[in-house]
C-alpha cells in the first residue's frame, strides 16, 4: 500500500458481525423478565445498530424510570449468551487480514459500549486487526471522553488514526449521517439490518451486496482518492 492508502472504519453490528438474535433475543427476555411488552420481530430488528436506550424507549417503549434496569439485564444476558451467538459476515475476516497485511489502516465505530465492542472482537479473534476501536461509554453517556452519538464515534476513530480522510462502512442511516458529518463517503452493507431504501435516502455512496463487493468499491474510491492526491501534488509543483 502506499503512504495515500485511505482507512477504513467499519461498524460493528450488522456490517461485521451477524448478531444472529443475540441482541433481539436478549432485548426480548430484558423486557419479558421484567413484564414489559415485547415488540414484533421487525420492530426487535431495528432496534440493531441504533443506541439501545434510544431504541428501548422509542421502539419498545420502555417507561424512562425502569430503562437502567432494562439495559442491565440485556447487557448480564448479552455477555452470558448473545455473543456465542453471533458471527462473522462471509469474507469479513479475510478483508481485515488482507488490509492488515498491507498495511491499510482499519477501524471500528459503534454504539456499542466500547469495553463490549472489544470484547466481541476479541471472541470473534480479529481485535488485533484494529488500529481503533471507539464506541459509547459503558453507561452510554458521554464521560471521561468518550463521545456521545455516531458523528462523535467516527470522529474518534478519525482522530486515532490520526487522518481526516478514511471510509465507512456501515449498515444503518446513522453510519451514513456520522459519516457526511465528518466530511466521509459511505458505503453499506445490505447484509445488515436497513430497511430497503434507508441507505440510499441516506447518502450512502454505494450500498453492496457481498465481501467481494465491498472490496471492489473501496478499491474504486481508493482510485479516486489516489487520483485526486496526485493532482493536488502536481498542482503544488507548477
Amino acid at each position: 500500500m502506499t503512504s495515500t492508502t485511505v482507512p477504513v472504519i467499519f461498524d460493528l453490528d450488522g456490517t461485521l458481525v451477524d448478531p444472529a438474535g443475540g441482541i433481539t433475543e436478549g432485548i426480548a427476555a430484558a423486557l419479558t423478565s421484567m413484564g414489559l411488552p415485547v415488540p414484533g420481530q421487525d420492530l426487535l430488528d431495528a432496534m440493531i445498530g441504533p443506541k439501545l436506550s434510544d431504541s428501548l424507549l422509542n421502539v419498545a417503549r420502555v417507561p424512562a424510570h425502569l430503562l437502567d434496569e432494562v439495559i442491565r439485564r440485556y447487557r448480564q444476558y448479552y455477555v452470558e449468551t448473545g455473543i456465542a451467538q453471533g458471527r462473522l459476515y462471509p469474507g469479513i475476516r479475510e478483508i481485515l487480514e488482507a488490509y492488515a497485511a498491507a498495511g491499510r489502516p482499519v477501524a471500528v465505530a459503534t454504539q456499542k459500549p466500547q469495553t463490549l465492542a472489544r470484547t466481541v472482537l476479541a471472541h470473534h479473534g480479529i481485535e488485533k486487526l484494529f488500529q481503533s476501536i471507539r464506541g459509547s461509554a459503558d453507561d452510554e453517556t458521554a464521560v471521561d471522553g468518550v463521545p456521545l452519538g455516531k458523528t462523535g464515534i467516527i470522529g474518534a476513530a478519525l482522530k486515532d488514526l490520526e487522518t481526516q480522510h478514511a471510509l465507512m462502512v456501515g449498515d444503518r442511516a446513522q453510519d451514513v449521517s456520522g459519516a457526511i458529518a465528518n466530511g466521509l463517503d459511505c458505503i453499506g452493507v445490505a447484509w445488515g439490518f436497513a430497511p430497503d431504501g434507508e441507505l440510499e435516502d441516506a447518502g450512502a455512496v454505494a450500498v453492496v451486496n457481498t465481501a467481494e463487493e465491498l472490496v471492489r468499491v473501496i478499491d474504486k474510491l481508493q482510485a479516486i482518492h489516489s487520483a485526486a492526491m496526485s493532482e493536488v501534488t502536481n498542482d503544488g509543483n507548477v
